[in-house]
């Protein structure tokens, strides 16, 4: 599957990044190869494939969370900035 220039510029578009003539060319041809390859993916029969997600046979190893006292937590506290209710005030995330 070859992309032709404007398909390029349209993926750059929806990813926000600016690419100058000399890049889109480069990426065309790139991406292409890429698809291409996905081409001779899909032609491989995996009918009689087990799906894997751990190949290694490793395991999570979990540990009981306990909540353990801070002795200097009040001293931590009482040296930030901003405090409200006992806890640092932060600046809103969203």
């Amino acid at each position: 599957m070859k992309l032709s220039k404007k398909e390029v510029q349209d993926i750059a578009k929806l990813a926000r990044i600016e690419l100058s003539d000399q890049e889109i060319d480069q990426y065309a041809e790139q991406l292409s190869d890429v698809f291409e390859f996905f081409e001779k993916l899909q032609k491989v029969n995996t009918d009689n494939v087990e799906i894997t997600s751990q190949v290694t046979g490793l395991e999570n190893v979990y540990r009981e969370d306990n909540l353990d006292q801070c002795d200097i937590q009040k001293e931590l506290i009482n040296q930030s900035a901003e405090t409200e209710d006992g806890q640092i005030k932060t600046k809103n995330v969203f």
